[in-house]
């Protein structure tokens, strides 16, 4: 970071003494060099999207362009989880990319997302990856605090099929060998645990629903 400042204090210095050399005459002609070169790491963009930033190349230098012209791109993008921008004087700009991870699949209104670790939806037609699918109309918030929740305990998320999701904030999983296991509102930790401790018990290997949903109370079906 110290570096990133003292080079950025340097041209500022170098450019002040080279605009002090200049008369009026020349100044008014002087003018610093567009953009020539941008460099993305980490993610490809669409057509659209280069054309916005490149557009914005042609229009700016490096002292007049302002990172939140870059920002407004790069965070329309649902793709990207993280990004960093560098000006690269005199005439490039650098920005590297961080690409979301897709945790999820769902539908709504008749569209598949994929949902990212950003919290947002990403519209997609193909994806060969297996992921979990989401039923019922959840807030990728609330999935993301649910996913973490899960990464506290004993319990893996690859073994997840689908989750289902409630309108009162409940949450169902029904694992990959088929096994439904109903969770309460709260104190999910606890319980999801506590599932796990039961379906490594050989006596309940056809365990067919799991309902913890009530408080000191334990539901198996076969």
């Amino acid at each position: 970071m110290l570096q990133r400042i003292n080079k950025k204090f340097f041209f500022y210095i170098s450019l002040i003494i080279i605009l002090g050399t200049f008369n009026n005459k020349n100044l008014k002609n002087f003018e610093l060099s567009k953009i020539d070169k941008v460099n993305i790491e980490g993610i490809e963009f669409d057509n659209n999207e280069f054309l916005k930033i490149t557009n914005l190349m042609k229009l700016n230098n490096l002292l007049s362009i302002q990172k939140s012209q870059i920002k407004e791109i790069l965070n329309s993008n649902n793709l990207i989880e993280e990004y960093e921008v560098f000006k690269r004087y005199p005439s490039s700009l650098e920005i590297k990319i961080k690409k979301t991870n897709f945790l999820a699949s769902t539908n709504f209104d008749g569209k598949n997302y994929l949902v990212g670790s950003n919290g947002k939806l990403i519209n997609t037609k193909n994806y060969s990856q297996n992921l979990p699918f989401i039923f019922g109309n959840f807030e990728t918030e609330k999935f993301l605090e649910f996913k973490n929740i899960i990464l506290q305990t004993r319990f893996k998320y690859n073994n997840i099929e689908n989750f289902y999701y409630f309108p009162s904030g409940r949450w169902d999983i029904e694992m990959i060998s088929g096994v439904l296991i109903k969770l309460p509102i709260t104190g999910i930790k606890e319980s999801l645990n506590l599932s796990i401790d039961l379906l490594d018990d050989i006596e309940f290997s056809n365990i067919k629903i799991l309902d913890i949903r009530q408080k000191d109370q334990i539901v198996i079906n076969d």
